[in-house]
């Protein structure tokens, strides 16, 4: 099998499962995230795109229901001995043969917790589940239920996390390589990301975020590629990858050379980073953290510029999304704890002038505060 933790890490995980789930008063939990999956088994797979669940029980069940297509990689990835294939076929139901296998398991009148939140269930295939599970199980929205447990890493889940860091660097470096005038946003991605894979690295969850000129100013990656001009700028967002796990950096690099705007602009950047990463520390709420870039932010004039969420956690992420919670916005009362992954982003848009300027890295939190984890320099790059 290809796993990627010990016997003595997943059995940890299953304590602590099993420990959220009867103080919740739930004997089971239906897991339709693939990160849930993932951190309780190793199970390694884009098959989530189509109907899957991973039964667990407090008696110590555990059995995947999954398409043939996904058989041999949850036997290669992962340590889950009960697998079960619904049948793929027109007028096939998965919510059927889902209420069928927890009646042959026992689950019959149990208390059972769902992933709701999930891209592995979308709506249709979540009604159907209510629908054929309605007077068999009492079904429960746990959906933050493994994500909480999933935000405090694990020591060897760390060192995946700092391995990801070094890759994001890396590719940073790989991106200042080929970032001049007359460069193409393609190569820089290519370098970029060829950096990842050559460093034993991943794909990311989500696309890296490239955007020059006026779409230096989008916080999300865009079909289509431009060539950088004599005077430029242009927004990166990217992470480091490490079996999936995520350390991810923002930057905003200027070419040619920078203008005043581009200057003040970096200097709140800094300031607000540099206050969040001093907020960013074991019973903080994230919340607090947010507070720290707003203050900072509107002192040097910018409210209108910057964002209403300023990061979030990371970890182990699946497509389309290496977001994970909790996210740093106004009154997040989610407490920060040690071993918590977190990426802090100051993006600033000022569309008044075209102008963008963004910074970014991730932390890890430890018993004394934030360690950023990137050694990437934060000074403003011309190029």
């Amino acid at each position: 099998m290809a796993l990627h933790f010990d016997e003595a890490e997943f059995a940890t995980r299953r304590r602590r499962l099993d420990a959220a789930l009867e103080a919740a008063g739930l004997d089971g939990l239906l897991m339709f995230s693939q990160e849930s999956m993932y951190w309780l088994t190793g199970y390694d797979t884009f098959g989530f795109c189509f109907f899957q669940c991973l039964y667990v029980d407090t008696d110590g069940t555990t059995a995947l229901l999954t398409r043939s297509a996904d058989l041999r990689q949850a036997q290669h990835t992962s340590n889950i001995a009960d697998i079960r294939i619904w049948t793929d076929a027109d007028g096939a139901t998965p919510a059927g043969q889902l209420k069928d296998m927890l009646a042959a398991l026992g689950a019959r009148g149990k208390r059972l917790g769902v992933e709701y939140e999930s891209h592995g269930l979308v709506a249709a295939n979540g009604r159907a589940v209510d629908a054929a599970l309605d007077g068999v199980c009492t079904l429960e929205d746990a959906s933050r239920l493994v994500t909480r447990l999933r935000a405090v890493k694990s020591p060897a889940e760390i060192a995946y996390v700092r391995k990801a860091a070094e890759l994001g660097d890396a590719a940073y470096d790989a991106a200042l390589t080929e970032i001049a005038p007359g460069a193409d946003e393609g190569a820089v991605l290519a370098a970029m990301q060829g950096a990842v894979f050559a460093g034993g690295g991943d794909y990311p969850a989500n696309e890296f975020i490239i955007g020059s000129g006026a779409d230096a100013l989008l916080c999300r990656y865009k079909a289509g590629r431009r060539t950088l001009d004599r005077q430029d700028q242009i927004t990166l967002e990217w992470a480091g990858v490490y079996r999936h796990y995520h350390a991810a950096l923002m930057r905003t690099v200027c070419i040619g050379a920078a203008s005043d705007r581009h200057v003040a602009l970096h200097a709140a950047a800094l300031d607000a980073l540099r206050e969040v990463e001093a907020t960013i520390a074991p019973g903080r709420t994230a919340g607090e953290v947010f507070d720290a870039h707003a203050r900072v932010m509107d002192a040097h004039g910018l409210e209108q510029h910057r964002l209403a969420a300023c990061g979030y956690s990371l970890g182990a992420k699946f497509t389309p999304s290496w977001m994970d919670w909790p996210m740093f916005y106004a009154g997040n009362p989610w407490v920060l704890e040690q071993g918590m992954v977190m990426f802090a982003h100051m993006i600033i848009m000022d569309s008044d002038t075209g102008i963008a300027m963004c910074l970014g890295r991730t932390s890890l939190v430890t018993e004394s505060g934030g360690e950023p984890l990137s050694k990437a320099s934060l000074d403003l790059i011309v190029k």
